[in-house]
């Protein structure tokens, strides 16, 4: 017992010394968080309500901002991450999960490699959604699949799930869509559809039901469709992709093509090269932020679902995205070139 002490406090010792760094190296430092989307939209609300919350779970209690660097649908921000940001743990990156699969079909522009990057996670599972206003004269999916002229669709750029989503149902159910592109978020995509520019647009519907909550309760929005097997719950009557497909090939791409990247839609990762220590000290405050009571009361107020997936198994799914099939793939390619 006596020689077993000392090899405890020596233990208990050793454990403490990377944590009493991090609290040296983070206190009095600013962490940003570098969003891919404009200010206003359905990532820039996560991000902010995450960074309300994450420093209190970092030793040394940093600053944390967040920072919008809106463009091509969120690339510019995570070319960033992957080759300009500092590895130094003090920038988290925050991009569309759907430019993972745009490097795997070798898409152009993307300058990052998603397997080097070191993944924190991202705070829900998504299912995408088709929200139109009722101004569009679209008020249902089968006068969508009638309509004589496309129906115009906003967009933020390659990768994005605002025009991906919308190219690959076209191709899959034959939706007539004409893609608008070119807008910095979906803040900007709502404004042009309330303004009647377009008539509306795809992306996750945990950011629809947040962002456009007035439009949805006054009838002036309507979603006429949900990428997903069934009916999420609070959306109980709204038409399936898996009812609409026709072929198994179509389910088959729809599920690669949409379903996986909205999965991982609101990923969060660090530069690669970040230090393992203080990889390790970032995913530990960000499954803390998790379950933070005081943060989950704040992404409820603002009609925030959290859903977390952790570091670990967002590096598992990102992997299994390099091993999708060829055929899957190269249908997937052709659609979104």
């Amino acid at each position: 017992m006596i020689r077993f002490v000392p090899i405890v406090m020596l233990a208990a010792l050793v454990a403490a010394v990377p944590a009493d760094a991090q609290s040296k190296f983070y206190e009095g430092k600013t962490v940003r968080i570098v969003v891919g989307f404009s200010a206003g939209g359905g990532y820039d609300t996560y991000a902010r309500a995450i960074g309300r919350h994450i420093g209190r779970h970092l030793p040394g209690k940093p600053t944390v901002i967040v920072e919008n660097m809106p463009g091509a649908g969120s690339l510019i921000a995570a070319n960033y991450l992957g080759k300009v940001a500092k590895p130094d743990g003090l920038t988290i990156g925050n991009f569309a999960g759907g430019l993972v699969l745009a490097q795997v079909l070798g898409q152009p522009g993307v300058e990052f490699d998603a397997r080097k990057i070191a993944w924190l996670g991202v705070p829900a599972r998504e299912t995408c959604a088709c929200a139109l206003t009722k101004a569009s004269g679209i008020t249902g999916i089968e006068a969508w699949m009638a309509a004589r002229t496309p129906v115009k669709l906003g967009g933020t750029g390659t990768g994005a799930t605002t025009d991906d989503v919308p190219r690959i149902l076209a191709a899959t159910l034959g939706l007539p869509i004409q893609l608008v592109r070119g807008y910095k978020g979906t803040a900007e995509i709502r404004l042009a559809a309330e303004s009647g520019e377009v008539a509306g647009g795809c992306w996750q519907w945990e950011s629809i039901k947040s962002t456009w909550r007035q439009g949805l309760d006054s009838g002036d929005v309507a979603i006429l469709l949900q990428v997903s097997g069934k009916p999420l719950p609070d959306l109980p009557k709204v038409a399936t992709t898996t009812a609409l497909a026709k072929t198994e090939e179509a389910r088959q791409i729809i599920h690669a093509g949409i379903i996986v990247p909205s999965e991982i839609g609101r990923i969060y990762g660090l530069p690669p090269g970040t230090p393992a220590d203080r990889v390790q000290t970032l995913r530990a405050a960000w499954a803390d932020t998790m379950k933070d009571p005081e943060f989950l009361a704040d992404a409820k107020r603002s009609k925030l679902d959290i859903d977390p997936v952790n570091g670990e198994e967002l590096t598992r799914i990102v992997g299994d995205l390099f091993k999708l099939d060829p055929a899957i793939a190269a249908k997937l390619k052709g659609i979104l070139k």
